[in-house]
């Protein structure tokens, strides 16, 4: 756990493999990832061989300031090439991370030198942007991934401890029967199974802000401390209009929760997944107050239906220039999934109109949800809820705006993996 004074005090130009943050005064900012196979300890004897950058999972965690600018050398030790994506920013195409876009790869052996300015403030993260296919060594089934925390210019500090939460999952295997696709044997928070790593230490009185990442290439998860509340400040880095204690927070992959916890029923705790088997399997880690021993209790929390529209507020719909439909259903010649009867790399353009709120009508028509993502850009609800990831449920239809005002070709695509190798991709412009 970090708190905030040590994050400023922890002054360098770069970023080392114990993950050194990135102090704000240091203009411009420059960042190395290096690409590299590591033998992964998960805990408990499992062990992985991984691409990770600079030898570790997760990645280091970044700290930036609104408006810097950073510069990224991106140094590609592996055998493949390679891009790394920037999600959540709001950065031109040719450095967002995505080939598709006009990104430049990093070769095999090779290096490239990326910049731009860092907006906006809010939890973010970056991560590979490679294809996988069936591979599931590779891509986000693997370990190249890592969180950045890019704070506002004016941040008064309103908590007492800062503590990343980042979700994986491990030794995928495709089902046979197809539902829900990929299925996994072990998982981690922060790179460790349950009971491998050091507690989270705190004391009674403490505000602790949770920033939680679904860094899953494919699953969602759902997860509960017990004996305490999350109050939900951002989601997807995006402060919230209606800031809510909940019980369980659920995240598609992809996505993130800012999450305050008052820190009042101390012992020792098992913040975790809700599902036992995935639990038991490492989804979760130990918070330890001061002066508290023994095993850490886990108790699950009373039902609860999460909902995005809970966090915002009744203000009505903004008029927007156009409606998009966007119609998510099962694809055509061997291909997975389709946008608008079509599969990439043949999926039509989305065509907004400039410097204009546009909607996006979804009709999901397929039996599973899916967590959509636009590149550059941001989703916002009619309850005011802005996210970056969004989870259209399955057999349902959903809207949200977007503002055209980051110019230059934006992929959209479905954030599992799976789906999105699979046709689920189509480029958006203005």
């Amino acid at each position: 756990m970090i708190n905030r004074r040590e994050f400023l005090a922890a002054a360098t130009a770069g970023v080392s493999s114990a993950g050194a943050l990135l102090r704000a005064d240091l203009p411009p900012a420059s960042i190395t990832l290096r690409i590299s196979e590591i033998n992964a300890d998960l805990g408990h004897g499992v062990s992985m061989k991984a691409r990770a950058y600079n030898g570790q999972i997760p990645g280091p965690l970044l700290r930036m300031t609104e408006g810097d600018t950073v510069t990224v050398d991106v140094v590609n030790d592996s055998d493949l090439p390679e891009v790394v994506h920037w999600h959540g920013f709001h950065i031109p195409p040719e450095v967002d991370g995505a080939y598709e876009e006009g990104t430049p790869r990093v070769q095999p052996k090779d290096s490239r030198r990326y910049s731009f300015t860092a907006k906006p403030a809010g939890t973010r993260w970056y991560h590979t942007h490679a294809m996988a296919g069936q591979n599931t060594k590779i891509g986000l089934y693997s370990g190249e991934f890592g969180m950045v925390i890019v704070e506002p210019r004016q941040n008064p500090a309103r908590y007492d401890a800062d503590v990343p939460i980042v979700l994986h999952d491990w030794g995928a295997v495709f089902r046979s029967d197809m539902e829900g696709d990929v299925d996994y044997r072990w998982f981690t928070i922060n790179g460790k199974m349950l009971g491998s790593a050091d507690p989270i230490s705190v004391k009674s009185g403490q505000r602790v802000l949770f920033r939680v990442l679904n860094a899953s290439a494919t699953m969602a998860h759902q997860l509960a401390l017990p004996s305490h509340e999350f109050l939900v400040t951002a989601l997807d880095g995006n402060a919230v209009p209606n800031p809510k204690s909940v019980p369980v927070l659920n995240l598609a992959p992809g996505e993130r929760v800012d999450a305050m916890v008052e820190m009042k029923s101390p012992g020792v705790w098992v913040l975790g997944e809700l599902d036992d088997r995935r639990r038991n399997a490492g989804a979760g880690i130990e918070v330890e107050y001061a002066g508290s021993q023994g095993k850490a209790r886990w108790t699950p929390p009373a039902e609860f239906a999460w909902d995005l529209n809970a966090f915002g507020q009744a203000a009505g719909p903004a008029q927007p220039a156009v409606n998009i439909p966007i119609v998510i259903e099962p694809g055509h010649d061997g291909y997975l999934w389709a946008i608008n009867g079509k599969s990439w790399p043949n999926t039509d353009e989305i065509r907004f109109n400039s410097g204009m709120r546009n909607r996006l009508v979804f009709d999901n028509r397929s039996d599973m949800g899916h967590p959509v993502h636009l590149h550059r850009h941001t989703f916002e609800l009619a309850s005011g809820v802005r996210k970056d990831v969004l989870m259209v449920p399955a057999h349902t239809k959903l809207e949200a705006d977007i503002v055209a005002d980051s110019p230059g070709p934006a992929l959209f695509h479905c954030h599992q993996q799976f789906h999105m190798d699979f046709g689920f991709m189509a480029l958006a412009r203005y």
